[in-house]
């Protein structure tokens, strides 16, 4: 008789026992992070080169929380040398790239990346991301590679929203300049290179927009990180290569470009 009591007092506990296990209920709450997590899956490795700290700073703030935005600011340069260097280490999937820099500008960056862009199974693409919007500098880095171009008007939304444009593979151009590309490639009066242009090196090209925005020798050379004596030659060679008297010819020459 002891038996059969300890056999039901055995299946009361077995019984007792089950209803402890409706904690595996809390297992549905598991679903709720696959929806997060599906958002988190939007996610982009990016690159910011701007010679202004405290712009790179005011991006990094507005774009790179990872957690929201989805984007993972890797690295930051200043220059040409830190940028080639730095993308090269870190492999982004987008650089928002300026397109002055000290160094040689961003088509300069855009040349000696080449390789990288045209890596089919792990490609870095361009947006130039730049306080002008020259008809010079936007076909430059356009033809230098560059996926898009938009101005640092752009909100931070918007921002973010052409960085994963570019990663799928989109061109992206700021509202006004998407119709004046459109035209300065369509168009069959324009002249596809600007032959005067084409004698400068890139390096004369940045010392020329300097002098024809008015700065002094010395204020160009700590831009461009060098001496007085290197930029007396540039600007001799720019006036030679265009047939120019002085820098009030030259000032004339680079505003008729919109290069000012």
């Amino acid at each position: 008789m002891s038996d059969p009591t300890e056999a039901n007092g055995n299946t009361g506990a077995g019984k007792a026992a089950q209803p402890a296990q409706p904690a595996q209920p809390a297992q549905p709450a598991q679903p709720a992070q696959p929806a997060n997590g599906g958002a988190a899956k939007r996610h982009v490795r990016v690159v910011l080169v701007d010679d202004h700290r405290m712009f790179r700073t005011g991006v990094q703030a507005e774009i790179g929380q990872t957690a929201e935005t989805g984007v993972e600011v890797v690295g930051e340069a200043a220059d040409v040398d830190q940028a080639v260097t730095v993308i090269t280490a870190t492999r982004p999937e987008v650089v928002l790239l300026d397109v002055h820099l000290p160094g040689g500008g961003g088509v300069e960056v855009l040349r000696r990346c080449a390789p990288l862009m045209s890596d089919a199974e792990q490609p870095v693409r361009f947006l130039a991301l730049s306080v002008s919007d020259a008809a010079e500098d936007v076909i430059g880095v356009i033809r230098g590679g560059a996926r898009g171009y938009v101005t640092k008007t752009i909100t931070g939304t918007d921002l973010v929203d052409s960085v994963f444009r570019v990663q799928e593979g989109d061109a992206v151009f700021s509202p006004r300049l998407a119709g004046f590309v459109l035209d300065a490639f369509a168009s069959t009066d324009a002249p596809p290179v600007d032959e005067d242009m084409d004698r400068l090196t890139q390096r004369e090209r940045e010392v020329l927009r300097l002098i024809a925005r008015g700065y002094a020798y010395k204020e160009i050379a700590k831009q461009l990180y060098i001496s007085v004596k290197t930029v007396e030659s540039h600007v001799s060679a720019v006036l030679r290569k265009l047939q120019l008297s002085n820098r009030h010819e030259l000032t004339r020459w680079a505003t008729a470009r919109r290069l000012v």
